[in-house]
């Protein structure tokens, strides 16, 4: 019998999934491209901390294989954050610790160098199956992975502070994590959605922070984003004004508040 409703539940999941594929309203994952398929991202290690939890079960009902799933979305990250493998700044990381386990929250990301841990909360799990929406289940998993595997591999800026003062360091670890999220799909990527909070300042990070550097991609330099996070790397003194600069040409028009002036009015704010 239990095996009966288990095959009765999994064909319902199932079902849910195709009708929503019909009128999908969450963005594809985007396309790998060629030269990042074979690219050794890290070998994953996966650990499920709360398997009794109804999110833990949500969970590999949807993503069956964590091992191949967390890999192949962290080489769209860093297709989006590099040029290419051959990259000499790509942080080689051996491993990646994913673990989901029940806790009150949603994500977070520690460790450093050449071993990271990402955790994710199952309770944000079943908060997303709410309504027995799949697709948001994936589309949510992939957004919050996209963020913490960003924190993974993006480069550090040097001599502007540190995280935890709150300021362009800090803002530009948040908002590029942001900004790989919504550039990979993760975020809906109209500038009058709901996902986008206005903000008065680029300074506040997160999302604020990253539909402006997105908006910068769009309009202003198709491998923005790419050349935003390697100016981490080839600035001594690094800051927002230096980097926009660095990126974009040496001009006044160019300093991130003349640009952030500019995003804010084609937008409409």
């Amino acid at each position: 019998m239990k095996k009966i409703l288990c095959l009765v539940l999994l064909a319902g999941l199932t079902l849910t999934a195709s009708a929503q594929l019909k009128n999908n309203k969450y963005h594809a994952p985007i396309k790998l491209e060629k030269k990042w398929k074979k690219y050794n991202p890290g070998e994953v290690v996966f650990r499920d901390r709360s398997p009794e939890s109804e999110g833990s079960k949500i969970y590999h009902d949807i993503i069956s294989d964590p091992t191949p799933y967390i890999q192949e979305n962290a080489r769209r990250v860093l297709q989006t954050l590099y040029f290419g493998p051959k990259d000499k700044n790509i942080p080689k990381l051996s491993r990646i610790f994913y673990t989901i386990e029940d806790y009150n929250g949603i994500s977070e990301k520690s460790g450093g160098g050449d071993r990271v841990a990402i955790r994710y909360s199952t309770r944000w799990v079943e908060q997303c199956f709410a309504n027995r929406d799949t697709m948001r289940v994936d589309y949510e998993t992939r957004g919050v992975l996209y963020h913490e595997l960003t924190h993974a591999y993006q480069l550090e800026p040097k001599n502007c502070g540190s995280y935890g003062d709150g300021g362009e360091f800090w803002c530009f670890i948040e908002g590029m994590a942001d900004a790989v999220r919504l550039a990979c799909g993760c975020f809906e990527q109209d500038f009058h959605s709901k996902d986008r909070p206005r903000g008065d300042s680029w300074r506040q990070g997160y999302r604020v922070a990253g539909y402006f550097l997105y908006w910068l991609q769009l309009n202003k330099d198709k491998n923005f984003l790419r050349k935003f996070n390697r100016s981490a790397a080839e600035l001594e003194t690094w800051s927002w004004d230096a980097a926009m600069k660095h990126v974009l040409g040496d001009k006044p028009e160019n300093g991130v508040e003349e640009l952030w002036k500019e995003y804010r009015a084609a937008i409409g704010d």
